[in-house]
């Protein structure tokens, strides 16, 4: 069968959605919907349009991206609007289908937005603003297209770029890439063509293709995201790799920790042989390619290729020295290409377009666009396509709708635990590979995790560098050794127990741990304290010279005090909720907090009436009245 038979095949079978026969009903059933309870929304609905057959079509979708709107439904009603409603409920399905699917009613209240594009354009909600600074070409079909009808991918242009990559020559499809400057988005930023190339050259029979999908960084998701939203466009993706650099045999390598990604790859590979898109004689052309999927054990080393190699051949992750690269003697000593999801899922459409398509997006330097996980103390948290060279700012304040409940911003952490902590001051930084490796940041896998004045750098460097020590594979000394003493020192610092020797040690240290590990995981790994060092040494200072933590999060530099002229005395709250028995009630009635008793886990102070608002955190101890505390050691003073 040719494609273009497939392709009206699939129009055939998903004509009504773009013809408005019927009304098509999409439900975002990705991990972040199913989470906030949208698998009891798609039974309430499928309930709800009982005997509307040939009326009204219900399908499973990815995530748009609007995590923090999820559940989210989509209705889609010929000759009327299309129109996305957000927490939705199960009890909310009777009024959507009664109101909107049976009758006229669109159900505003209810109501995200409009939605606009679909099929072969980007989908979008024209009255959020967060929309309008995006580019949307990986998550063009997530959330409106189903991860489980290959036909409706087809439907919406997929495969096109396969099938037209399948009548070029290898050269002109490099020529392709090398015209849209693609550069890998796994975060080393290498150019995808370069890459691509060498692993064309190489003379060997047997080659093979590996989609890096080890996505192990903390508050990052968007490899998952692509997986189980859209599958067949990285899919393809993965075929185009093979057919250009001469491979059989690909592989997509995704942490077992992802198992609605592994259910929707397995469908999609299913799918897509049975069109004849994959397998042997591919659309007749002679080419034959087949697709495993190889579970990983969740080690984040795996994310390094050599140490996914070897995860591969069954073999510890243990990063390898280079040269030779995968390029040349990879999975089993044979050349090998690796290359991150997002990377396999812009081909299809640069094949499809041209390179200069994708060059006239972003940055010279840094073409296309960029996708990141928003994350932290952010209102729109999520995922966000921009253009690469947008700032910072514009990342933070207009995509992710600012700091919640109009807290001071205070830093923005980009590229994963390797990534850097930078200050407002550079938040116009533009967002391309050059430009955050200037600031000491990288671009990374595309996490951002964005921090208010209540979080503590130091502490926030301890906490990557405990994920990082803890995730090193341990094969070289820098980082096996060097990750252990950086997190006891800033330990050290976070209790009070800090130098200023010990801070010139700790910049040292890191420094030697950049210059001396084995590969990148390792020589990144200091990235969060060399920034945080860099640009809130006034913070490192005041944990050291003043015991003080600015921030109040430290808790051997943190004290909880109650108050007096605002406690109310026949309010128990904080005494029921404190699991130390460490507040009590003095002579007066009022509440006094044991400071040899408290454990500092803020309980007393989660649970303050907030017209009361009696409990606070001082920080250092002594700042605390001495008639309002007892002295560590010594005995409570319980009311009689």
């Amino acid at each position: 069968m040719t494609f273009g038979e497939i392709e009206r095949l699939a129009r055939q079978n998903w004509g009504s959605l773009y013809n408005g026969e019927i009304t098509h009903i999409l439900v975002g059933t990705a991990t972040c919907g199913r989470a906030a309870g949208s698998m009891a929304v798609l039974e309430a609905i499928r309930r709800e349009i009982t005997g509307l057959e040939g009326k009204a079509r219900v399908s499973e979708v990815g995530c748009m991206g609007l995590c923090s709107c999820e559940p989210l439904v989509v209705i889609i009603k010929p000759g009327d609007f299309t129109v996305c409603y957000h927490n939705v409920t199960p009890q909310m399905a009777p009024q959507l289908v009664e109101g909107y699917v049976r009758g006229d009613d669109p159900c505003l209240e209810l109501a995200l937005g409009t939605v606009a594009g679909g099929g072969e354009e980007a989908v979008y909600i024209p009255e959020l603003d967060l929309f309008k600074y995006q580019s949307r070409v990986l998550l063009r079909n997530c959330g409106y297209s189903s991860p489980l009808e290959i036909d409706h991918y087809i439907a919406g242009g997929g495969y096109r770029g396969l099938a037209r990559a399948l009548e070029m020559k290898p050269g002109r499809i490099l020529s392709e890439l090398e015209k849209s400057g693609l550069r890998g988005r796994g975060g080393a930023g290498f150019s995808t063509a370069a890459k691509w190339a060498m692993c064309s050259r190489a003379k060997s029979k047997t080659k093979y293709v590996i989609c890096n999908a080890d996505e192990g960084d903390p508050g990052a998701f968007m490899d998952r995201v692509l997986l189980e939203s859209d599958p067949q466009a990285v899919i393809e993706g993965l075929i185009i790799a093979g057919y250009t650099i001469g491979a059989k045999q690909g592989y997509i390598y995704v942490r077992e920790e992802y198992p609605l990604a592994i259910q929707r790859l397995e469908i999609a590979l299913r799918q897509a042989s049975e069109k004849g898109l994959l397998g042997r004689d591919i659309l007749k052309s002679g080419f034959s390619y087949k697709v495993e999927i190889v579970k990983g054990a969740g080690a984040f080393v795996s994310g390094e290729e050599t140490a996914l190699i070897a995860a591969i051949e069954g073999r510890r992750s243990w990063p390898e020295q280079r040269p030779p690269y995968p390029a040349e003697a990879g999975l089993w000593g044979q050349p090998t290409l690796v290359n991150n999801v997002k990377t396999l899922a812009y081909v299809p459409l640069i094949i499809q377009k041209g390179g200069g398509w994708f060059a006239g997006i972003g940055t010279r330097n840094s073409p296309g666009t960029a996708l990141f996980a928003l994350a932290g103390k952010l209102e729109n948290t999520g995922l966000a396509e921009a253009p690469m060279g947008t700032s910072l700012r514009t990342l933070v304040y207009d995509i992710g709708g600012g700091m919640k409940r109009g807290r001071q911003f205070k830093a923005v952490q980009i590229g994963g635990p390797s990534g850097g902590c930078l200050p407002e001051g550079l938040l116009d930084t533009p967002i391309d590979f050059d430009s955050l490796k200037e600031a000491g940041a990288i671009m990374g896998s595309g996490g951002v995790i964005v921090m208010d004045e209540d979080n503590c750098m130091v502490d926030t460097a301890k906490f990557f560098t405990d994920f990082s020590r803890q995730e090193s594979c341990g094969k070289c000394t820098q980082c096996r050794i060097g990750t252990c003493h950086m997190f006891s020192m800033l330990d050290d610092i976070t209790k009070g127990q800090g130098t200023l020797k010990l801070l010139e040690a700790l910049q040292e240290l890191a420094e030697d741990i950049k210059e001396g590990s084995l590969c990148g995981l390792g020589r990144m790994a200091p990235n969060p304290v060399l920034t945080t060092l860099r640009y809130f040494c006034g913070e490192y200072e005041a944990h050291v010279l003043e015991q003080h933590c600015p921030a109040r999060v430290c808790k051997e530099l943190t004290a909880y005090y109650i108050l007096p002229e605002k406690c109310y005395k026949g309010c128990d709250h904080c005494v029921l909720a404190c699991p130390a028995e460490a507040v009590f009630s003095d002579e007066q009635g009022l509440k006094v907090v044991d400071q040899g008793k408290c454990t500092k886990c803020g309980s007393c102070e989660l649970v303050c009436p907030a017209e009361y608002n009696a409990v606070i955190r001082l920080s250092p101890v002594s700042l605390v009245p001495e008639n309002r505390r007892t002295k560590p050691g010594t005995p409570s003073k319980e009311p009689e």
